[in-house]
């Protein structure tokens, strides 16, 4: 087991990767940026290393400071949370070449999958059914056209390289093809530094399901159940929830073989979250396999009671999972509601000082969150500021135990997505777990 881990992320995820360090008896550096100095995580911390100035770039996402604090600081591994260098594979090579451990997949798997266009072949190749579309990248503005018209529309433009909503866009008529296309090479090659695009038919009222997986070195690759994550707003998700409330048995199980086959394909290791499409009449379709530690997977923690960051440490020392598929066991719902420092009406952003903070409490509620009062939200950063999960003997007793933690919990200083998220529990179409999604501002 490592003696030291270098925790490279800020916020709830640093912290959350501290207290499983701290469980596994693992020293825990926190790496962060200036005006993160005086953050929670920090202070909780073993030790801390300041790795930049304000801005990302030069902070986060600065791999020469991030390897330099971690050889400062005698750390034989890095933590790279969600986000930032998460799904780097050039990071994880660098780790590799240093001899310090990434926390995470291989960086081969990391490349595989991080290639969306070529992701989409190997799921075919594993037999996962995949969205018709593009077989690579695009090259220019009239094969864009051949193949959405061949397809036939709406279509939807990604960013090959992509993720987080960034690079993508919907496109429903061959009049708004071609400036979509520029638009979406455009924001890849800013946040990605890869302008390559590739082309999927979209599929209007669709579910958004992923599925949890596993995978150690020696071969043994588990599921852990899906979650719903389809309430988003600009491809970022607001709600998640498990298990999926509008999908059939056969769905389900078809999904969880769909994950393994892909997990084993690319001789997946760590934790590893695989995203379909299901849509009305069961039929459900790959789009892409995140491989890192989701903001989400507090779900199925609360759902089967393992511990994911302690997985992904034990399965970086060498250890074997211990465990096979039988002994996994899903039991009641799980819902997590991602409260953001953003106007509830417009989902602008609000970062300022909190001035008060009081999270809720009682029977099967969990609150993962960074936040201190006083304490003042970057704007430089996303703008989670507190995840807060229920736990219910089923999705009706799961909706009502959110709706109370919610209506309880107090942040004052800035606006927060909490009244969204009320109004959204008494949505009597959510509350239903009907297919279609709810009435207010949710776009897949």
């Amino acid at each position: 087991m490592f003696h030291k881990i270098l925790i490279a992320n800020r916020g709830e995820i640093a912290l959350r990767i501290l207290r499983a360090c701290r469980e596994l008896g693992i020293r825990a550096v926190v790496a962060h940026s200036k005006v993160d100095a005086h953050s929670l995580p920090v202070r909780l911390a073993d030790e801390s290393i300041c790795i930049g100035p304000d801005d990302a770039r030069s902070s986060y996402l600065n791999i020469p400071s991030i390897i330099s604090a971690a050889a400062v600081t005698d750390s034989d591994a890095i933590h790279p949370g969600y986000g930032f260098l998460s799904e780097n594979p050039a990071f994880a090579d660098i780790c590799r070449a240093c001899g310090i451990v990434f926390i995470g997949p291989s960086p081969e798997a990391i490349r595989l999958m991080g290639d969306k266009a070529q992701a989409r072949e190997i799921a075919r190749q594993a037999g996962a059914p995949i969205i018709p579309g593009s077989e690579g990248s695009l090259k220019d503005g009239d094969q864009v056209l051949s193949l959405a018209e061949t397809i036939g529309f709406p279509v939807m433009l990604k960013a090959a390289s992509g993720g987080g909503g960034r690079g993508m866009r919907i496109v429903r008529d061959r009049d708004a093809l071609a400036q979509a296309f520029a638009t979406c090479q455009a924001e890849a090659a800013a946040a990605f530094g890869s302008s390559e695009v590739y082309l999927e038919k979209f599929l209007d009222q669709a579910r958004h399901i992923e599925v949890q997986v596993l995978g150690d070195r020696a071969g043994t690759r588990i599921h852990l159940g899906e979650r719903d994550c389809s309430i988003q707003r600009r491809h970022q998700k607001l709600l998640e929830e498990s298990p999926a409330a509008a999908i059939t048995p056969e769905a389900r199980a078809g999904l969880q073989r769909a994950a393994l086959a892909l997990a084993q394909a690319v001789n997946y290791t760590s934790a590893g979250t695989v995203e379909f499409l299901v849509d009305r009449e069961g039929g459900f379709y790959f789009i892409e396999m995140n491989t890192r530690i989701q903001v989400e997977h507090p779900v199925t923690e609360m759902l089967t009671g393992v511990d994911l960051v302690r997985e992904q440490i034990r399965i970086a020392a060498g250890e074997p999972l211990g465990y096979r598929q039988e002994a996994i066991h899903l039991t009641g719902h799980a819902i997590e509601c991602r409260v953001n420092a953003e106007d509830p009406d417009t989902f602008a952003p609000s970062p300022g000082r909190v001035t008060a903070w009081v999270p809720p409490g009682g029977p099967g509620v969990r609150v993962d969150s960074h936040l201190l009062a006083p304490y003042t939200i970057p704007a430089v950063y996303d703008s989670l500021v507190a995840k807060i999960i229920v736990h219910g003997r089923d999705r009706g007793e799961a909706i009502d135990r959110m709706h109370r933690a919610l209506a309880e919990t107090i942040i004052e200083g800035v606006k927060t997505t909490i009244p969204f998220h009320l109004r959204l529990l008494q949505d009597p179409v959510f509350r239903g777990s009907g297919f279609a999604l709810p009435r207010l501002e949710v776009t897949l």
